[in-house]
């Protein structure tokens, strides 16, 4: 890649910030000791295309796409990487040494590997996946490349949840969400991908006296941390799986295409990144 291309990269979105993304990336250049910047970058929405097309004239090796240009941003970029076609959005944007865009999404990638940092194994078993939207969708793209059995598919909205199915394909059965709670009997994980819970929105109202004990809960949601799924999760012994560390994981595919740098997922990392709100 042409040199004036490779330290300067950045997240797009708008509003931005709320991001939490410069801080995380700022954090792995200072640890690594790699002259670069992340700055964050807010772009109205009629204006990402030409935020996009202006990078490689600005210096930039790439971007992170957050709220709400994922799903935009697939008619804007030259190249689409096939795990970016599954889910149907695109959170990294990467200008390659022909000045073309290439347009990646490692949502996927971090899920698996927020789960495998946990000890969670999820080869032929069944899961419960809470939510249709553009988190659900990584997430299932993710549990099949992971080998999962059925996936149960529960959303307030039912017809998203079979648009989504009939999308994705794989061992995956709707349910209404009243029948949620008996759905998690013989599941191995259930996850929350919706924004219930999350602090200003209305709360998550699901039990999981039924869920196996030795099966694992994760919430997607990170603020705040513990989430009451979680918290009930835990009292009953359950190994739980945060939302932050799914946002850590995805980023690292990100640096190390900007920055030629594989960073590390740590506890002083995690830190970090949750003193910065």
């Amino acid at each position: 890649m042409n040199d004036r291309y490779t330290t300067k990269a950045g997240v797009m979105g708008w509003p931005i910030g709320h991001s939490r993304s410069p801080r995380l990336h700022g954090y792995w250049l200072n640890k690594y000791g790699i002259e670069g910047t992340y700055e964050a970058l807010a772009v109205e929405p009629n204006k990402l295309q030409w935020a996009l097309r202006e990078m490689p004239s600005q210096g930039f090796c790439g971007v992170n796409l957050t709220i709400p240009h994922k799903e935009a941003a697939m008619k804007i970029v030259d190249r689409i990487d096939d795990v970016a076609k599954r889910i149907g959005a695109v959170n990294t944007v990467i200008v390659g040494v022909d000045g073309k865009l290439e347009g990646r999404n490692t949502d996927a990638y971090g899920f698996t590997q927020n789960l495998m940092a946990r000890g969670v194994k999820i080869k032929d078993k069944p899961v419960t996946v809470l939510g249709a939207g553009g988190a659900a969708r990584a997430v299932i793209v993710a549990l099949h490349n992971m080998g999962a059995g059925k996936i149960y598919l529960l959303n307030r909205t039912q017809e998203r949840a079979e648009q989504l199915r009939d999308i994705l394909g794989g061992a995956i059965e709707v349910l209404p969400w009243e029948r949620g709670e008996a759905s998690v009997k013989d599941s191995g994980l259930l996850v929350n991908t919706t924004s219930l819970g999350m602090q200003g929105q209305p709360p998550l109202e699901f039990r999981i006296d039924g869920l196996p004990l030795e099966a694992a809960v994760a919430d997607l949601v990170y603020a705040p941390l513990e989430t009451d799924l979680l918290r009930s999760a835990h009292r009953r012994g359950h190994t739980t799986v945060d939302g932050l560390g799914m946002l850590l994981h995805q980023a690292r595919p990100a640096f190390q295409a900007f920055f030629g740098k594989d960073p590390e997922v740590t506890e002083q990392l995690r830190s970090y990144v949750l003193e910065g709100k």
